[in-house]
């Protein structure tokens, strides 16, 4: 009957026949008890209108999703793995903070046999390569748990401090060490950890703050400073400035100091020669350096006045005029000499030549008496 009618007698609400349904009934009985053991997402019912779909999607969710996918990380990173930001123009000025952040120097003299010494009327450490150089840091209340002290170097003049201070080529070879770039170490910590700005390559070097000892106010740094002030390809004679600073283990500057070094073979000589020369410089006179000096140069003549002298070959008058000059060497002195004492007596002999004696009369204008003569007076 079915075959012999055609598609257009056939409504959507038409029902199936009886045996399709009996045969889904089945179907859907034997598979009930198994989705009522799987656990499953709390889901609207009503989204769901086919079993098996339900089954699966639900298999997948319980085996793939990851709950603890979307929490956060309640853990904070460590010092270790945190860079503090640092300024392309670093600030060189003192700045104690809340805290009262200070510097001290040990006391010590201008002798040769001095490794490190430090002069306040120049804030400048002075210090030979290697040597350690003690800092004592003192500081006027408790510091936030896990501060810690930077120490960064920076060139003093204006047309430098934007390079980058590092060792030369020379002492970085012969390190082995793996922070052999740095200027600037801590010795005496194994805490110490060595950065490197990743935007402006500027190198520097931390190390914990350590509260000072029972019976004590001070915390000590030990500073070395690994080349010299004149070394080619490094420093090369331009001063340099270490700014010392008080951090958070976050990187928030609690306070700053900083101070000149130099790194020399004699620094009790330098930093004595260097007060000196300031001291000259504030009282107003300018220290000069000695130049050898020639043979003295042959004293001026006395300018004598001539006069008119009575020649009977000539009438011209002597030149007045005497001239001195500057002769370099000795031997070009010693010629020059000779020439003008050979003119001098030239000319002193043609004087001789040509003077000519002629007889004055008398002041008083009386007649000079005759041998035998009597005066009117007799």
């Amino acid at each position: 009957m079915m075959e012999e009618q055609g598609f257009e007698d056939l409504s959507l609400s038409q029902a199936l026949p009886l045996s399709q349904d009996d045969a889904f009934k089945e179907f859907w009985s034997g598979l009930t008890p198994c989705i009522s053991t799987i656990p499953t997402l709390t889901a609207p019912q009503e989204a769901w209108t086919a079993g098996s779909v339900y089954y699966s999607l639900s298999q997948v969710l319980n085996e793939g999703f990851d709950e603890n996918l979307f929490e956060l990380s309640t853990e904070m990173p460590t010092t270790d793995s945190v860079t503090p930001p640092s300024s392309t123009v670093p600030v060189t000025t003192d700045h104690p903070g809340e805290y009262g952040f200070q510097l001290r120097f040990q006391k010590s003299g201008t002798a040769k046999s001095v490794t490190s010494t430090y002069s306040e009327s120049l804030n400048k450490l002075y210090c030979q390569l290697a040597k350690t150089s003690p800092v004592e840091v003192l500081v006027g209340k408790e510091l936030p748990l896990g501060a810690v002290f930077r120490a960064t170097a920076v060139y003093k003049k204006t047309e430098h401090v934007a390079e980058v201070v590092r060792r030369c080529p020379h002492h970085q070879n012969e390190d082995a060490a793996e922070h052999r770039s740095h200027l600037i170490r801590v010795e005496g910590s194994q805490r110490a950890q060595y950065f490197e700005d990743p935007h402006t390559k500027r190198q520097s070097v931390t190390v914990p703050y350590e509260p000072p000892q029972l019976g004590s106010e001070i915390t000590t740094l030990l500073l070395s400073f690994m080349c010299n002030s004149s070394c080619m390809g490094g420093m090369n004679r331009r001063p340099i400035l270490t700014i010392l600073t008080l951090e958070t283990p976050e990187g928030l500057v609690l306070g700053r100091r900083c101070f000149e070094v130099r790194v020399c073979a004699c620094p009790g000589r330098d930093r004595k020669s260097e007060e000196e020369s300031k001291a000259k410089m504030q009282s107003g006179t300018k220290q000069t350096k000695k130049r050898k000096s020639g043979p003295p140069a042959p004293a001026p003549a006395p300018a004598t006045t001539s006069k008119k002298s009575k020649l009977a070959s000539s009438a011209e008058e002597e030149d007045k005029d005497v001239y001195v000059l500057q002769v370099r060497g000795r031997e070009r002195y010693e010629m020059f000499k000779k020439l003008n004492d050979g003119q001098e007596l030239l000319d002193k002999e043609n004087k001789t030549k040509t003077k000519v004696f002629v007889k004055h009369e008398p002041s008083s204008g009386k007649r000079v008496l005759q041998r035998g003569e009597r005066s009117d007076s007799d």
